[in-house]
C-alpha cells in the first residue's frame, strides 16, 4: 500500500516553519585553542587583551635618536652623530628607549667610523617608529560574534593576547543509508545492486559546511531495523539524515517512523527534484528524510540541510552568486513546483549562454557537469530560448570565461583532449556536450559554442561536413579544423556469437540493435547504408532505442541489452567488445573563423597536434591523425 504526501509547502515557507522549530537548539558552545579555530564560528565578540605592538618599536633597521638633533641636516650641512651619546643601533622590532623619538634607516646613514655616522637630511618625530597599539589596541574589537574564523583572524587574535576562544560546536550529523538494493562500494555487484554513493556525498557536504558527519551502516528496507538505527543515531547526534524511503512507495518508511517516534512537521515540499522530503523532530532533534535519487538528494541537502547545519553554528547561508545568461533552449516546467534546472554555462562572444542539461532526478553526471542552476518558479509554465535568465553559479566566473565550449558529436578523444589541454595550460578548461553533429552545428548557428565536432556524410556526394556547414550555418564563416579519420563499425559481444558482419544482419529476428540519437553523424551513416541497401528500418529490432555516446552504445552491448551497435573502434576497444569495420569517416571540428585567434582555441589546436595526444590515439586504436590540426578556411574549396 502506498503512502500519500501530507503537504506541498513552498520551499521558503517550509524552511520558515521548520527552522522556527529547531532554532532554540542553536546554543551549544565550546572553548578551543585559537590556533585550532580556523573555520569555527565565534559565540561572542572577542576583544583584545593586549596591544600590538605592546611597546613603541622600530619599523626599520638603523639608528634611534632624538629628532631635534637632526633638524639642520641637509645636503650642504652634514651632521655627525655619536653612538650612545646621540644614538643607538636598532633592528626592526626593537623597543624604542623613552629618551629617543625617531629612527633613521640604515640606507640613509654614512658611516664615518666605528662610533660615528653622518646624516644628510633631517628626521621628524616618530619617523619609522611603530607606536604602542599601532595594529591592535587593548580592548579593541578583533572579531564580532557569529564570525567564521579565517587564518588572518587567528594571527590577529593571538597578537591581541587571545589564546582560547568560545565557538559554536560543530553539529554532529548522523547519516543513515537505507535500501535492500544498496551495497557498499567495492562489493561485487549483481543485477539489482546499487552502490551507495549518496551517503558519501552527504558526508563531504556536511564536512564542507562545518558539520561533523557520522555515517551509519546500510539498513535494509525493514521498518523495525530502520527504526532502531534512527533511535541510535538520534542519541548520538545533533541531527539525523535518512537517505531513501521518503517517498510514497510500499517500502518508504521514513515518514511513518518519524511520526511514531516524534513530530512529523512536513512531508513534501513543492520543489523539483526533491519533492518527497521529510522534515521532523525526534527528541527535539531534527530528522530529515532525503529522497534516494542523487539529484533530488543534492537539492534537498543544498536547500534544506545546509541552512540547518549553518544555523547550528550561528551562521546564515551565504548569498547565492548569480549571473545573467541567455537561455539556449526552451525550458518547460510544471506549474506546481519550483524547479531546479542544471545548466552548462559558456562565455561566448562577450556574454554568458546557459544550456540546460539532462533533467532526470537520477542523472548524477548532470551535477558533475553543471556550471550553474536555473530556478524556474512555481506558476511559470516555462522559459523560451533566447530569454535572459538569472543563473546561480556552481563554479567561478573566471573558470567559465576560460572554458572552451564544445558541443556536437561524441568521441572519447574529446575528453582526452580536454585533459591534455588543461595539463598543458592550467588556465584553460574544456566543456563538452554530446548532442550529435547536427545539434552541434545548430549550436554554432545560435552562438552557443566555440567548437562543434561533426562527421556528417552527404548521402548524395559522399563528402563529409562541408555541405552541412553551408546548409545549417550559411551566414557565418566557419572553418573546419581536421581532427581525425576514424573507423566506424559494428560493436558486438566478444566472439561475435550472433555472427553479425553486415547491415543486412540487423534485420534478423534474433538480433537486437542499439542506435544513436537522431541528428548524430553515426545515425546518418546508418540511415545512409540502410537506404542504399533498401532496408526498412522498421524491421530492425531496437532502431528506436537511442543513446547519446559511443560509450553508452558499447555499454549496452557489453551488458547484453543489445547484440550490436554502430560506433567507433575506440569505444569497442575500451569496453572489451569485438569490432567489425564498416567504413572510415572524417571527424572534424567546426569553428567560427573569428574564434581562431583566441588563445584558448590556439591552445586546443596545439593540443590535438601534440605528440601526447597522438600517443593516446594510438593506445585507443582506430584513428588516423595524419591531417590533424590542418585548418580549412570557410572560403576554401
Amino acid at each position: 500500500m502506498q503512502n500519500v504526501f501530507l503537504s506541498n509547502y513552498e520551499l521558503k515557507e517550509a524552511l520558515q516553519i521548520y527552522l522556527k522549530k529547531v532554532e532554540p537548539l542553536n546554543t551549544k558552545t565550546e572553548i578551543v585553542n585559537t590556533w585550532d579555530a580556523n573555520g569555527r564560528v565565534t559565540a561572542k565578540a572577542i576583544f583584545a587583551l593586549l596591544s600590538s605592538p605592546q611597546y613603541n618599536s622600530s619599523a626599520m633597521d638603523g639608528i634611534v635618536c632624538k629628532s631635534e638633533k637632526t633638524f639642520e641636516a641637509s645636503d650642504r650641512n652634514h651632521i655627525v652623530l655619536e653612538e650612545k651619546t646621540d644614538y643607538i643601533v636598532v633592528d626592526t622590532g626593537d623597543p624604542i628607549p623613552k629618551e629617543f623619538d625617531c629612527v633613521i634607516m640604515v640606507e640613509d646613514l654614512i658611516r664615518v667610523d666605528e662610533t660615528h655616522v653622518k646624516i644628510i637630511k633631517s628626521a621628524v618625530p616618530w619617523q619609522n617608529i611603530r607606536p604602542l597599539g599601532e595594529d591592535i589596541v587593548e580592548n579593541q574589537l578583533i572579531v564580532p560574534s557569529k564570525h567564521k574564523i579565517r587564518p588572518v583572524d587567528i594571527g590577529a587574535l593571538i597578537a591581541g593576547g587571545i589564546n582560547k576562544i568560545e565557538v559554536y560546536k560543530k553539529p554532529s550529523v548522523g547519516i543513515i543509508p537505507t535500501g535492500t538494493e544498496i551495497v557498499e562500494p567495492g562489493t561485487e555487484l549483481k543485477i539489482g545492486d546499487i552502490i551507495d554513493f549518496n551517503s558519501r556525498t552527504f558526508q563531504a557536504l556536511v564536512s564542507d559546511w562545518g558539520g561533523l558527519p557520522n555515517r551509519y551502516p546500510i539498513v535494509k528496507d525493514d521498518y523495525e531495523l530502520i527504526k532502531q538505527s534512527v533511535l541510535k543515531a538520534v542519541e548520538e547526534n545533533d541531527m539525523v539524515l535518512i537517505n531513501a524511503g521518503s517517498s510514497a512507495g510500499r517500502e518508504d518508511y521514513t515518514a511513518a517512523i518519524v511520526r511514531e517516534l516524534g513530530d512529523l512537521i512536513i512531508h513534501g515540499v513543492a520543489i523539483k527534484p526533491g519533492k518527497p522530503v521529510v522534515m521532523g523532530l525526534i527528541k527535539g532533534k531534527p530528522i530529515i528524510g532525503i529522497p534516494g535519487f542523487p539529484v533530488s538528494a543534492f537539492f534537498v541537502m543544498d536547500e534544506i540541510v545546509k541552512p540547518l547545519v549553518y544555523s547550528y553554528q550561528g551562521l546564515e547561508t551565504e548569498a547565492k552568486k548569480m549571473v545573467a545568461a541567455t537561455l539556449t533552449k526552451r525550458c518547460m516546467s510544471s506549474l506546481k513546483y519550483l524547479e531546479f534546472v542544471r545548466v552548462k554555462l559558456g562565455y561566448i562572444g562577450g556574454k554568458y549562454v546557459a544550456t540546460p542539461l539532462t533533467r532526470g532526478a537520477g542523472t548524477t553526471m548532470s551535477l558533475v557537469n553543471a556550471d550553474g542552476v536555473l530556478e524556474i518558479g512555481q506558476n511559470i509554465e516555462g522559459i523560451e530560448a533566447g530569454t535572459e535568465v538569472q543563473v546561480r553559479l556552481l563554479t567561478s566566473e573566471d573558470k567559465i570565461k576560460n572554458t572552451l565550449v564544445c558541443i556536437g558529436s561524441h568521441d572519447p578523444i574529446i575528453d582526452i583532449a580536454a585533459d591534455i589541454m588543461h595539463s598543458r595550460n592550467k588556465r584553460f578548461f574544456l566543456s563538452s556536450s554530446n548532442v550529435g553533429s547536427t545539434g552541434g552545428l545548430m549550436a554554432l548557428k545560435t552562438g552557443e559554442t566555440h567548437v562543434a565536432p561533426t562527421h556528417l556524410l552527404d548521402m548524395e556526394t559522399g563528402e563529409y561536413n562541408r555541405t552541412y556547414l553551408k546548409k545549417y550555418v550559411p551566414h557565418k564563416k566557419i572553418a573546419l579544423v581536421k581532427c581525425v579519420n576514424r573507423i566506424q563499425g559494428f560493436m558486438v559481444e566478444k566472439g561475435n556469437p550472433k555472427n553479425i558482419t553486415k547491415f543486412e544482419d540487423l534485420e534478423r529476428k534474433d538480433v537486437k540493435f542499439v542506435n544513436r540519437q537522431r541528428g548524430s553523424g553515426t545515425r546518418l551513416l546508418l540511415d545512409y547504408n540502410l537506404n542504399k541497401l533498401y532496408i526498412d528500418f522498421k524491421n530492425i529490432k531496437g532502431y528506436y532505442r537511442e543513446e547519446f555516446t559511443h560509450l553508452a552504445v558499447a555499454a549496452a552491448v557489453e551488458a547484453g541489452d543489445a547484440d550490436a551497435g554502430l560506433g567507433v573502434y575506440s569505444a569497442a576497444n575500451m569496453m572489451g567488445l569485438d569490432f567489425i569495420p564498416v567504413c572510415n569517416e572524417e571527424y572534424d571540428l567546426a569553428i567560427p573563423e573569428e574564434y581562431l585567434e583566441l588563445d584558448i582555441i590556439k591552445e586546443f589546436i596545439e593540443t590535438i597536434k601534440s605528440e601526447e595526444f597522438k600517443e593516446k590515439l594510438d593506445e585507443l586504436g582506430g584513428y588516423d591523425y595524419s591531417n590533424t590540426g590542418t585548418i580549412i578556411g570557410a572560403d576554401n574549396d
